[in-house]
């Protein structure tokens, strides 16, 4: 029976649909059957990161309205034959598609999958609670900014009160050189300000931006950092023990110190 892991950030824009479709395209490299569900009904991007908009023919929509069974909407990916994607439709708005239709495809899903990733969109509204409410897990993505983080905590909450525990963090866009300047939070700040453990940390690299521009995952670049962070990734959802990658180096405490006191 599959896990289903709903991906989320609370706020928007911090790089939530493109770390599930790597994270999909990971877990499906390691021989895992893996389905994603965009569940962002009126925007849809996920088929875009994928490089799958032009073989779209039913969508999530389709399923709920029971035009037909969940297979039909299916998409195989051409380049990861373990990996598909429900797309969600960009004709309706997000009352399109309640947590009990959610619930109901996802029970149907589970024999045939492995995991289920739920691209969650961004807020806390019915969206949100649409999304959570088939999961098992949640992998909440932010970056190191303020109001990322407050938006980040707020939904650690929402989970917390929604019953669902198994939480767990990715910090995108990190900058060593802001780290090093102090101007910049590291992954212990940040674990101390949302209470949950770090599953990965991703720097602010070029090489995200242009493999997500042409539709293919950052995984397939041998020489790209967050390439080799996201199959860590994956493989610490399959349990696996693999520490956690330091690209950087932390600022010790006495030197946080000397550069309060040179401010």
């Amino acid at each position: 029976m599959s896990k289903i892991i709903v991906i989320t950030s609370g706020k928007g824009g911090v790089g939530k649909t493109t770390a599930t479709a790597n994270i999909g395209a990971a877990l499906a490299v390691l021989g895992k059957k893996v389905a994603l569900i965009d569940t962002d009904t009126g925007l849809r991007n996920l088929d875009l990161v994928l490089g799958l908009e032009n073989h779209i023919c039913y969508t999530l929509i389709d399923i709920v309205k029971s035009k037909i069974s969940y297979d039909k909407a299916l998409i195989r990916h051409p380049t990861y034959k373990n990996l598909y994607l429900i797309p969600t439709s960009q004709k309706y708005d997000k009352s399109a598609l309640t947590g009990n239709d959610l619930i109901r495809i996802c029970q149907s899903m589970k024999p045939d999958f492995d995991y289920i990733l739920i691209d969650c969109p961004a807020g806390i509204e019915q969206g949100f609670k649409t999304a959570i409410a088939a999961a098992n897990a949640a992998i909440i993505v932010t970056t190191p900014e303020m109001a990322a983080l407050r938006d980040a905590d707020k939904i650690v909450g929402e989970l917390n009160r929604a019953e669902l525990n198994d939480i767990t963090l990715i910090i995108n866009r990190i900058r060593p050189n802001m780290i090093q300047r102090n101007d910049m939070l590291d992954i212990s700040d940040i674990k101390e300000i949302l209470g949950i453990d770090v599953i990965g940390q991703l720097p602010d690299e070029e090489a995200i931006i242009k493999y997500t521009n042409k539709g293919q995952s950052v995984i397939e670049d041998k020489n790209s950092l967050s390439g080799k962070i996201f199959r860590n990734i994956a493989l610490r959802i399959c349990g696996q023990n693999i520490p956690i990658m330091n690209f950087y180096s932390q600022t010790t405490f006495w030197g946080k110190l000397k550069n309060l006191f040179k401010k």
